[in-house]
């Protein structure tokens, strides 16, 4: 029942009343611990530091790949199998000629004996290069396109006549397994993410809910005051987002810290196979981007985890 002294104002200021107490609610840090005291913003500083460094790795191994692949896409070997060296010496200059001669073919190049036995002293020994151990001719043929089955068999076409003991292979063949082995890493890598996220927002979910459960009867209170799942849902997901970009940002310098140092010895190499792994500017903006969307999904996480809480307290 309104007394007759009730005016306007009083009205207005018993309206605003559940704001007016909602504001210091609003303010408060309703999580159990202080800022930075508690384990949810270094667990997400470890994991970003993990999804850094597995997706820096999974974007050099596909680069790796990649230009393995360009680079012998539409190379040819052909191998001359002739004990005698000096009939294989001449079989090689007749199929170099014949294949130069090719409307498919771009270079061609007669690899030196000594150059192979280089290339086999490991695996043979130092006696690969004596008269003992022939070594058979290998020519590079460089086609003006890929080395498909259709290629090889153009190629086996032009050397039909060119007697026995030749095999012609696509450079690209010898590195399939290779190929297999880094595309089985780059899997690995991409299973490795989704654990990360899938334990970033265990994490995230854990210290929501233990918060939440902690001041059950704050919320309660702010809910009796007058405030809506919205704002009580905001209270939370705003120390969750501290704790979230600090995470980021220390996780941000310890992977890329050690995404730097990895790739050190690497970068030394500069040339082989390994020259083409390294990271181009769109992958850097890849990782960049790495701790931004861990930030996002530690906030989806929180508010998830509210509404949820708020739905099964009410």
């Amino acid at each position: 029942m309104i007394s007759p002294g009730f005016s306007a104002l009083d009205e207005e200021e018993e309206v605003d009343a559940p704001a007016r107490a909602l504001r210091p609610a609003r303010r408060a840090n309703l999580l159990p611990q202080p800022r930075l005291a508690g384990p949810m913003p270094w667990v997400i500083a470890i994991l970003i530091a993990l999804v850094l460094i597995a997706a820096a790795g999974g974007l050099a191994l596909r680069n790796l790949a990649s230009a393995a692949r360009a680079d012998l896409a539409a190379a040819v070997s052909v191998q001359i199998i002739e004990p005698d060296a000096e009939v294989r010496a001449a079989r090689a200059r007749d199929v170099a000629a014949r294949l130069a001669d090719a409307p498919l073919v771009q270079s061609v190049r007669i690899v030196p004996e000594a150059e192979l036995a280089a290339l086999l002293e490991p695996w043979l020994g130092a006696g690969v290069a004596s008269a003992d151990v022939p070594i058979p001719a290998l020519i590079d043929v460089e086609l003006t396109r890929q080395a498909s089955p259709a290629e090889i068999a153009q190629v086996e076409a032009v050397l039909e006549d060119a007697g026995k003991g030749l095999r012609v292979d696509a450079q690209s063949q010898w590195l399939r397994p290779v190929h297999d082995a880094l595309a089985a890493l780059q899997y690995l890598a991409l299973a490795l993410i989704v654990l990360v996220a899938l334990a970033t927002m265990a994490a995230v979910w854990l210290a929501a809910r233990n918060a939440f459960t902690t001041n059950r009867e704050t919320v309660e209170i702010v809910h009796l005051l007058g405030g809506t799942d919205r704002q009580i849902t905001d209270i939370f997901t705003r120390a969750v987002l501290r704790e979230a970009v600090f995470g980021a940002v220390l996780g941000t310098a310890l992977g890329g810290a050690a995404v730097w140092l990895l790739g050190q010895p690497f970068a030394a190499l500069g040339s082989g196979l390994v020259a083409g792994g390294g990271l181009a500017p769109v992958d850097w903006l890849v990782l960049v981007a790495v701790p931004l969307a861990g930030v996002l999904l530690a906030l989806v996480t929180a508010r998830i985890t509210i509404a949820l809480a708020l739905k099964a307290m009410l």
